[in-house]
């Protein structure tokens, strides 16, 4: 029996800013699902691979440019596609929603960010898509330092404490916290303060990005 298996991609773009979390969707404008808010992705071309097929439709669909999409998992439910048998690769990656313009376009009736604890329902299997990307997003956060680069320059420790309590999704234990990031020696405490609100005036931090990919290279093990 010939096989008829069609090959997609799908990207779960995530977006952090001032403690939200989000995910970005678009709203179908054909069948299946005509109307519906789905994960931006589609069918690969014959002669692309998959890390361009990714980046055509994140592209077409939201107008979003990202540099770089990490792999998540390949979806291949024999019924997750109405239209066919559809095997899709997921990539998954994390930006600032305000460093980026969004537009819908091609198949997409519209596209918007959403906060990840007030979703609608989702076309496909696309929920599952979503759900263990957020599980990668937040096991990965435990063993590396991602989301610095959505930070300011500088910034008060508060700022970390709140990216990663927002991430997780839980509170988190300052104290402990702040002990053994600060032991990894990749935060630069600089001879700068801010003041927010009516608090004492924070000390200023920075990412040392040079410095932790070296250690990384020493084979620091950096476990949160």
């Amino acid at each position: 029996m010939q096989q008829s298996i069609r090959l997609s991609v799908d990207a779960v773009v995530f977006g952090y800013e001032s403690g939200t979390v989000s995910v970005l969707l678009i709203k179908r404008k054909y069948e299946p699902f005509k109307g519906q808010w789905a994960i931006p992705g589609g069918f690969v071309l014959n002669k692309e691979s998959l890390e361009e097929a990714v980046q055509r439709e994140l592209k077409e669909e939201t107008g979003l440019e990202i540099n770089y999409l990490e792999q998540l998992y390949t979806f291949g439910n024999p019924d997750r596609d109405p239209r066919n048998r559809v095997v899709s690769v997921a990539y998954f990656g994390l930006i600032k929603p305000s460093a980026f313009k969004i537009f819908a376009s091609t198949d997409a009736e519209a596209v918007q960010w959403f906060d990840i604890n007030e979703l609608p329902n989702l076309s496909f299997d696309h929920d599952s898509i979503l759900k263990l990307a957020i599980n990668r997003l937040q096991n990965k956060m435990t063993y590396e330092p991602i989301g610095f680069e959505l930070l300011d320059n500088k910034f008060p420790f508060s700022d970390i404490e709140k990216l990663y309590s927002s991430l997780l999704g839980r509170a988190i234990d300052r104290r402990n916290f702040r002990k053994k990031l600060l032991s990894f020696n990749i935060l630069d405490e600089l001879n700068e303060k801010t003041s927010k609100g009516s608090g004492r005036p924070a000390k200023l931090f920075k990412f040392n990005k040079k410095r932790y990919f070296k250690l990384k290279e020493e084979g620091i093990i950096f476990d949160i």
